[in-house]
This record gives structure tokens, C-alpha cells and sequence, in this order.
């Protein structure tokens, strides 16, 4: 790709005019803007933004994320869609400050991660067009979650990637542990979720969770010629191979479980460890578990 059509990877201090595919949202609740990029504005670039949060990811932003990928689809003129973070973030996780309104009993949970954030990760997931995550800074939580759910993950060296949530006596939705066992495999998502440390880019790639680890400084110009790549293909081709390997490696809310063991996945949601976990992250302490 020309270096003209790399500028529209920058990341923006000032946000350009938006296209008509933007959807904008309260400033206190983030937002999530589209901009239209590449040789001939072929190629959909989605920010998160969420200033003062490192882009936690409110329940605005997951439905606005949701109806952005249900529209790519129907664009004949799209060849690839780039999933970005502004500021020094990707995406530091969920919005914990609207955990008392939308997990704060078994079925306020459940609507949660599964209509809010599952919806959301299987809109991502269901896109046809290539998809790729942009990772620039931590990608956390519910960030790798939807870093997962794109084909390809390029992230700067600085960056670090994780699922820290057992610190939050918060365990994962179905729909969401599917995403990451089909992303990263049983072995690096039992990993994560147990250990619940940080992992730099460059042991990330080593893992095989990225796909592409850059110095820090040439993100822009490594994604613009990465994304050139794509476009640079059979759209048809891209689109046949994305679907067959979704429908190989089977959809992610293709779940066996029963409607028992659905429902116990929202347990959590009684236990004394889940209001410990979550005021102590507030707090900024160290929570003390009692597994009741």
C-alpha cells in the first residue's frame, strides 16, 4: 500500500469527520466511530474510545460494536475491516463501573454475556470480510476477548494481553470461553484464566496468540501493508475461505451444554468472592477469596 493510503491507520488526536456507518455514543459511556480507509475507502477501520478508561468497553460500546459488523457485511464495496484502540489502549476490558446495573444478580449476568457481549463477539466473529485486530497497548479482559474473535492479531511490542478476570471472582460466559478455546486452544486459555498474569507481545507470538508482534513505532506502516495484502486478494476467495473455516472449526455459541449447565455459569453472580472481587477493584486492594 502506498504511503498515502497508510495515514489512515495514524492513530488521530483530533477525530476526522466520520462516514455515514458511525455511530457515536456519550462521551461517559464510550464510543465506537468508524472511519473508511485504503486505495479506494475499501477498507472499514473501528475505533474504540473510551478516554479516562483505557477503552473499557461499556455495554453502548458492545451494541455499537454489533451493529457496525452487522452493516459491514452487506458492503460490497468493503474488502477488510481493522478493529483499533485510541489513545494507549486497545481495550483495558469491561466497564466495571456498570457491573451493579448489568451483573448484578444471575439474570441481569446472563442477559450480559450473552446478549450484550456474546452478540457482539459472534457479530465480529459471523463478519464476512477479513477481520483484523490492531493491538497497541493493553488488550485485557474482555479486549482479548474481542481481539479473539478477529482472523488475524497484530500487536506493538509494548503491548500486553491477558485475562486477568479470576482476580474479579468473575469467571467466563460460554460464548466468550469459545471464543478464546477456538482462538488460542485449551492449554493457553486454561493458562490464562488461571494464572491471570499479563503476557508481553513477543511471549504472545511465542504462544501463537498473535499473529504479528512490530516495534512500537512502525505499527501504522506494518498494518497498512498487512491490510494490502488482503485487499490485494479475490474478495470472493477471502470471503469462501472465512466461511468454510467457520463452518469447519463450527460457530462459537455452537455449544453442548445443557440448559443446567448453562445456567450454573451464572453462579457467580451469589457469591460473596464476586462483590469481594469487585470492590476490591475499585478500592484498588488486594481482594481476600473465601470461596463462598
Amino acid at each position: 500500500m502506498a504511503v498515502g493510503h497508510a495515514r489512515g491507520y495514524i492513530r488521530p488526536m483530533v477525530q476526522p469527520n466520520r462516514g455515514p456507518e458511525e455511530s457515536a455514543l456519550p462521551e461517559n459511556s464510550g464510543r465506537v466511530w468508524c472511519s473508511r480507509n485504503g486505495p479506494r475507502n475499501n477498507v472499514a477501520t473501528v475505533w474504540l474510545s473510551h478516554p479516562g478508561k483505557r477503552n473499557a468497553l461499556s455495554v453502548a460500546m458492545w451494541n455499537n460494536l454489533t451493529e457496525c459488523f452487522q452493516k459491514f457485511g452487506a458492503d460490497p464495496n468493503l474488502r477488510a475491516v481493522v478493529i483499533r484502540g485510541e489513545g494507549e489502549a486497545f481495550a483495558s476490558g469491561a466497564d466495571i463501573s456498570e457491573f451493579s446495573t448489568h451483573r448484578s444478580s444471575r439474570e441481569t449476568a446472563q442477559i450480559y454475556h450473552d446478549q450484550v457481549i456474546g452478540r457482539a463477539l459472534k457479530a465480529v466473529m459471523h463478519c464476512p470480510l477479513p477481520v483484523v485486530a490492531a493491538i497497541d497497548g493493553p488488550c485485557v479482559g474482555a479486549g482479548l476477548e474481542l481481539a479473539c474473535a478477529a482472523d488475524i492479531r497484530m500487536a506493538t511490542a509494548r503491548s500486553e494481553l491477558g485475562m486477568p478476570t479470576g482476580r474479579l471472582g468473575l469467571p467466563l460466559g460460554p460464548i466468550e470461553m469459545a471464543v478464546l478455546l477456538q482462538a488460542l486452544g485449551k492449554s493457553i486459555t486454561m493458562e490464562l484464566l488461571l494464572e491471570g498474569r499479563l503476557l508481553g507481545a513477543n511471549e504472545a507470538l511465542a504462544k501463537g496468540m498473535l499473529s504479528h508482534c512490530v516495534p512500537d513505532d512502525v505499527l501504522d506502516e506494518r498494518l497498512a501493508a498487512l491490510v494490502s495484502r488482503i485487499t490485494a486478494g479475490s474478495p470472493h476467495a477471502a470471503r469462501r475461505n472465512k466461511a468454510l473455516v467457520r463452518e469447519l472449526c463450527r460457530p462459537a455459541e455452537e455449544t453442548t451444554l445443557s440448559s443446567g449447565q448453562e445456567g450454573a455459569c451464572w453462579d457467580f453472580a451469589d457469591t460473596q468472592d464476586y462483590a469481594r472481587g469487585i470492590d476490591a477493584f475499585l478500592s484498588k486492594t488486594r481482594p481476600v477469596f473465601q470461596n463462598n
